[in-house]
């Protein structure tokens, strides 16, 4: 069977790719339904974008490489399509956009656009070798137990990372990159929860609290959650994706509080309380037990100079902590690192060194910040490679 283009992965790049590129294409896809990763997203309600999305909200060897994508398909645009199909939706904080209903709608409205540009979808369809030739990109696949050949001269790699094992994911991506002499840059987990040894924070487990989580290459202001085996939240997984194994991470507890301020008032008007039922007024209680178990948090509020309240506000500003290490690839949301940016065009996401070799989504070294970044860049790598394709 010969085609125009070949897409390996139905999920939000490749569906995307598919939508723009045009007729004579075929998506291709293990699972038995596609965008399994949308569907379960944002709690079943994909967060399918963010009002603020723009480069700098985005990780990579190359920094400018995302520039192009984003610039020529936006959140706006993707919104606008959204509201072409009557998808409701709303936002909830730092931009992030959910669908009101489900994030099926978001699944179904891209295999409406694919089938409408005049692309195919097989799913149950697994990959069992590329060759390249004269005729372009052979591949050999398995459909539902038996063996079909597709000769096709594009082939679109949208197969994402190895976040989320458990729902198939692979490298293959990288594997046949490789196979084609594109370089793949070291893979690891991001936005992912850390992890403590002998269970440091159990006791916490189920307690959140804002915080503003900081290293030396980034720092994050949104909720921190205790677990049974470390740290997760917003602030958390943001931060894991600037973080290496041995560095320490930075906890300031309750960044929009002047606590200090607040504890010498409350000193004046509730003195002869104890300083760890003030200290509530603030902080989980459950927390503060935890603190308070060294014995620094003793006496009543009265009892605590300004010297004593300021270096209880350094501690709990400034709370220095060493990871573990990550839940890894198991519970991680996407994958950091992938085929290096040099080996393609930002313009077309095509192979600068093998023509109609194309790359999208999760599987390039692109990574976003929580919060949809990650699916508009799904959504502006696969319309720069289809519309390429298209021409």
């Amino acid at each position: 069977m010969r085609i125009k283009t070949l897409i390996l992965g139905a999920g939000a790049a490749g569906m995307m790719c598919a939508a723009h590129a045009g007729g004579d294409c075929l998506v291709v896809d293990h699972a038995k339904s596609p965008g399994e990763k949308i569907r379960i997203s944002g709690g079943g309600r994909c967060n399918f974008t963010n009002m603020y999305a723009a480069p700098e909200n985005y990780i990579s060897q190359n920094p400018h490489f995302c520039k192009s994508a984003l610039a020529r398909y936006t959140q706006w645009d993707f919104i606008d399509l959204v509201g072409r199909h009557g998808i409701a939706w709303h936002e909830k904080t730092l931009g992030q956009l959910f669908c009101d209903d489900s994030a099926r709608q978001i699944v179904a409205m891209l295999v409406k656009e694919l089938r409408d540009a005049g692309a195919d979808l097989w799913l149950q369809t697994s990959v069992v070798d590329v060759v390249h030739g004269r005729d372009g990109y052979t591949v050999r696949l398995e459909r539902e137990g038996k063996p079909v050949t597709i000769t096709a001269q594009n082939l679109v790699l949208a197969t994402g990372g190895k976040s989320i094992p458990k729902m198939g994911a692979t490298g293959l991506a990288y594997d046949i990159a490789g196979q084609f002499g594109l370089p793949v840059l070291e893979t690891r987990p991001g936005l992912v929860p850390f992890t403590f040894g002998e269970g440091r924070f159990k006791p916490l487990a189920g307690v959140s609290v804002p915080a503003r989580l900081s290293n030396t290459a980034a720092s994050f202001d949104e909720a921190l959650l205790f677990t049974h085996r470390g740290l997760s939240g917003p602030a958390v997984l943001q931060i894991s994706s600037y973080w290496r194994e041995g560095e320490d991470i930075l906890v300031h507890l309750l960044p929009e509080l002047d606590l200090f301020s607040a504890l010498r008032a409350q000193r004046q008007a509730s003195g002869r309380k104890d300083l760890t039922t003030e200290l509530t007024r603030h902080l989980p209680a459950r927390l503060v037990e935890e603190l308070a178990q060294d014995g620094s948090l003793k006496g009543r509020l009265a009892d605590q100079s300004d010297a004593a309240l300021e270096a209880l506000c350094v501690r709990l500003h400034s709370w220095r902590l060493k990871p573990t290490g990550t839940e890894g690839y198991r519970t991680a949301e996407v994958t950091l690192g992938g085929i290096d940016t040099d080996a393609l065009s930002s313009r077309t996401m095509e192979a600068k060194t093998q023509p109609g070799l194309y790359v999208i989504g999760e599987a390039v070294d692109v990574t976003g910040w929580l919060g949809g970044y990650n699916f508009q860049w799904a959504w502006a790598s696969g319309h720069a490679a289809g519309t390429a394709i298209r021409g």
